[in-house]
């Protein structure tokens, strides 16, 4: 048995490690226990950040592979939307080296590290909690006043620990390819991924992450989907071995009990639209991190006391997570043919141009912009579209 923590972090991603250097930076004696055997390895991530994220967390060099302020829709039979703006909007990260550099700031200020740790219990006493390692690392036990479950999705604990299920899940596929594309391109039709959406992105000079989203057989329309870029001239198609992930379209149902707290994807603090979540649980991780301090600080750990945290982050996420996934069920009742008919008619309205110059458009807050452009798009026919594929009319 070994020492008792303040407060131990299963999962050494960034909102782990965030709360990791919150706490420990206020002098708590922080453990993160992360199951791979070094910090950042096989991350299957895009790893776009908005500019917001990057002003708000800019506390680590953040490594950026590509500055992007641009990018190009495309509609199932071919039509294009480009929206532009002269200043950076997002930024493509070395995912791999972020993770690190984030951890690397946790340690600095105090946190301890251990390494090809995979957790396989945590177990809620009255007074403490007890995590137990798998056999695989020697069942080692730890014990704290408090944990916290950073370790990302599907994460068996949750569901183990009483904490609900998420209700919709999506899966990912993505793989790094030679590629000369200068900006980010997003393919939309059922052939591609059907309800969802397909991408390539970026990222170092003659290289591209190119994935999808979709409901099944993820395997399938990545094969299909990178042949059709080849066929463009987009990838150089070969041996494509994509990684495959699994995300969830909404959060946990409980994400705080007895000495315990949920953060990250493995609350689902993810946006809905797109699938990105390293903003959203960064945010997640600095409230998380703001309740413990006062909860160590008072030896209030009743899950009564440590429901602050579910209702701040739902407070500042919760309305935009709803409005976000409403507007995915929503883009999975259209048909091709009703996606082709939105980008004719924000082609020959000039809605094309407002989109660009829309103050609501941001990478990070989708609600105001989706709440904009039906506004926008009620005189012109895109809104009624909605509607119809709410009815399922697929004209």
């Amino acid at each position: 048995m070994y020492s008792k923590y303040d407060v131990i972090v299963v999962g050494g991603g960034p909102a782990g490690s965030r709360v990791a250097y919150r706490l420990a930076s206020n002098g708590h004696k922080v453990l993160v226990l992360e199951k791979k055997a070094a910090v950042g390895e096989d991350v299957c991530c895009t790893g776009i950040v908005g500019r917001e994220c990057l002003e708000t967390y800019g506390i680590v060099k953040i490594p950026v592979l590509q500055e992007l302020n641009s990018a190009c829709l495309f509609s199932p039979s071919g039509k294009v939307i480009r929206v532009a703006r002269s200043e950076t909007q997002a930024v493509v990260l070395d995912r791999g080296a972020f993770d690190r550099a984030m951890a690397e700031h946790a340690q600095n200020s105090g946190a301890e590290y251990r390494l090809a740790s995979p957790v396989a219990d945590i177990a809620v006493l009255k007074d403490k909690v007890v995590v137990s390692l798998s056999r695989f690392a020697g069942d080692r036990v730890f014990e704290a006043r408090v944990a916290v479950n950073a370790t990302g999705f599907p994460s068996r604990l949750t569901g183990e620990l009483g904490l609900g299920s998420y209700g919709d899940t999506v899966f990912g596929a993505q793989a790094e390819i030679p590629s000369s594309v200068e900006e980010v391109e997003v393919y939309f039709g059922r052939q591609i991924a059907p309800g969802f959406f397909g991408w390539l992105v970026p990222s170092v000079p003659g290289m591209a992450r190119a994935g999808l989203l979709c409901r099944r057989r993820p395997a399938n329309y990545f094969k299909q989907f990178a042949a059709n870029l080849a066929a463009q001239g987009k990838i150089a198609f070969g041996n494509i071995k994509p990684d495959f992930g699994a995300i969830p379209l909404k959060s946990l149902e409980h994400t705080s009990s007895d000495r315990l707290l949920v953060v990250g994807e493995a609350a689902g603090q993810i946006k809905p639209t797109s699938g990105g979540g390293i903003y959203y649980g960064l945010l997640g991780a600095d409230i998380a991190a703001d309740v413990l301090h006062h909860a160590l600080d008072t030896d209030r750990l009743s899950a009564k006391d440590l429901a602050d945290y579910d209702r701040r982050w739902r407070r500042l996420l919760g309305r935009e997570m709803a409005r976000g996934y409403r507007a995915r069920k929503v883009f999975e009742c259209l048909s091709d043919r009703q996606i082709d008919r939105i980008f004719a008619i924000i082609n020959d309205t000039g809605l094309e141009k407002e989109l660009a110059n829309m103050k609501e458009l941001s990478f990070d807050w989708h609600g105001k912009a989706i709440t904009a452009l039906l506004r926008k798009g009620m005189r012109s026919g895109v809104s009624r579209l909605f509607a119809r594929s709410l009815r399922g009319d697929r004209r």
